[in-house]
């Protein structure tokens, strides 16, 4: 794991009263009871939990080429996709804040149309190689700014991420996998990519975008 820093992180959560705020809801309490784990759970939390900043993984997500993203929308049904790009893709603008791309995809827009309706979202980054994850929450925004999207030649939009928890996780479980080549279907240097060959099946030419370069 990314050694814990000290004097960036913030403080554990408190309410308005000054009293600690649970990051256990009952359901993760009802398991670790059964489980006899709320003494571990409460000193994972005490140890690592709300205390990193993205400076302690800068490292690890300047480096990352994919990450699962997590969303819900208003009523709570979730999704979770995978996100991929050139390595520094998910880029750190300050110690609780990143952005990343939205690439061409199917139009169907589920995961960042449930951010439209629920903001907070979760980002799971995986190493394959030298096994090891970090989980980031936080609320995420679609940004048109063109600070932001000019960082990312070929992209439709960027997504903000304010960020809430930046949490190491054990490795324990995760497969080796030495794959090094990227998709090449990630946007070049000026934001060229391949036509998804799908999109050039029949059945779909007449509802594409009117500028999807697939319709040609």
């Amino acid at each position: 794991m990314v050694p814990v820093g000290t004097d960036t992180k913030p403080p554990r959560p408190t309410g308005d009263d000054g009293e600690m705020v649970d990051a256990y809801h009952d359901g993760s309490r009802a398991l670790q009871d059964r489980f006899d784990t709320r003494r571990l759970a409460d000193r994972l939390q005490d140890m690592f939990r709300s205390k990193w900043t993205l400076e302690d993984v800068r490292p690890f997500i300047d480096a990352a080429p994919m990450f699962f993203l997590a969303t819900a929308d208003r009523a709570g049904h979730p999704q979770c996709s995978y996100k991929g790009g050139a390595p520094g893709f998910v880029q750190i603008l300050d110690p609780m804040e990143l952005c990343f791309p939205s690439y061409d995809g199917n139009g169907m827009f589920l995961s960042f149309g449930n951010v439209l309706e629920n903001p907070h979202i979760q980002m799971l980054f995986i190493d394959f190689e030298q096994p090891n994850r970090i989980r980031v929450s936080g609320r995420a925004t679609i940004s048109d700014e063109p600070a932001l999207v000019g960082r990312y030649p070929g992209a439709l939009f960027v997504v903000h991420v304010a960020v809430d928890d930046v949490f190491p996780n054990c490795p324990r479980y995760i497969h080796r996998s030495n794959g090094h080549e990227l998709s090449a279907n990630v946007p070049d240097a000026a934001g060229a990519a391949p036509i998804a060959e799908w999109k050039c099946m029949p059945v779909f030419n007449e509802v594409l975008a009117a500028d999807d370069p697939a319709r040609a």
